[in-house]
């Protein structure tokens, strides 16, 4: 009988996955890029959709005439109502994991409004779990699809804040990563990441960084046009070396920045060749 036993040969099999070390020489070189093509966008919440059709149309006129160049993965935030949401779930003492699904259904109805506005053109609204296993084949029926950009972690939360930690612009960061995707931009109301808050009380002295990198701005102190979490998975990114942040209320700057050029704060991440 021992004769007829096959046996898979593998340098993990009596191994602990636990230790860097040892799981190093086999996990440690760069992942297949399964989507090398694909452009992430990811529009602001707050910044863009909560501004009505006056910030929204042009982003959309702008995607629209993006479509022959690019194939894309449009991700909204999301605004003003997940605050208002967070407040009353706060104020009920519901806890972390169940505040994230809350505020994600509301950067879904974000989505929902690009992905009618896009609809004669091909584009719809896609969730979750469609993302996760059928994007190329809906890419390849079209050249974007809409999504929501929180991770799905929901009640998986991790603890250590009261509000979820991981939001659209860290899910977005995740999801282009794991697809290897040419790259993310990330539209705000702003022109990049600056060294104070440019619509704070110390605005006037606040200087624009047209490039830096992950580990230089977790050394700052003071508010970001993104999640501070997203400097964490940066740091362990696999494919994408750099992020983009543009202002979306300046006609053009996204246009400019799928097209490769420098129009915003360049972000550098922690991932390096293998």
């Amino acid at each position: 009988m021992a004769d007829t036993i096959k046996h898979v040969a593998s340098p993990l099999a009596r191994q602990t996955l636990l230790d860097s070390d040892l799981t190093r020489p086999v996990a440690g070189g760069l992942p297949i890029r399964l989507l090398p093509w694909l452009q992430v966008v990811k529009i602001g919440g707050r910044s863009i959709m909560d501004r009505g059709h006056e910030a929204i149309l042009p982003i959309v006129d702008e995607l629209r005439a993006l479509l022959p160049e690019h194939r894309l993965l449009i991700l909204t935030g999301a605004g003003i109502r997940a605050r208002h949401l967070y407040g009353v779930g706060l104020d009920l003492g519901l806890p972390v994991g169940s505040l994230a699904p809350l505020a994600a259904s509301e950067a879904g109805q974000n989505g929902h409004i690009l992905g009618c506005l896009l609809a004669p053109d091909g584009v719809s609204y896609i969730e979750h779990p469609t993302i996760a296993s059928q994007l190329a084949i809906h890419l390849e029926a079209t050249r974007a699809v809409v999504g929501s950009g929180f991770p799905p972690y929901h009640h998986h939360e991790f603890p250590g804040s009261r509000i979820p930690l991981h939001r659209a612009d860290t899910g977005a960061f995740l999801l282009a990563d794991a697809l290897g995707a040419a790259g993310l931009t990330i539209v705000e109301d702003v022109d990049g990441v600056f060294t104070a808050d440019p619509n704070g009380p110390d605005g006037k002295q606040a200087q624009l960084l047209r490039e830096t990198s992950a580990a230089e701005l977790a050394k700052q102190k003071g508010t970001l046009p993104f999640d501070p979490t997203l400097l964490e998975v940066m740091a362990n990114a696999r494919h994408l070396a750099r992020v983009q942040v543009v202002n979306g209320l300046v006609p053009g700057r996204l246009t400019a920045a799928l097209r490769g050029e420098h129009v915003g704060s360049i972000i550098h991440t922690g991932a390096r060749a293998a």
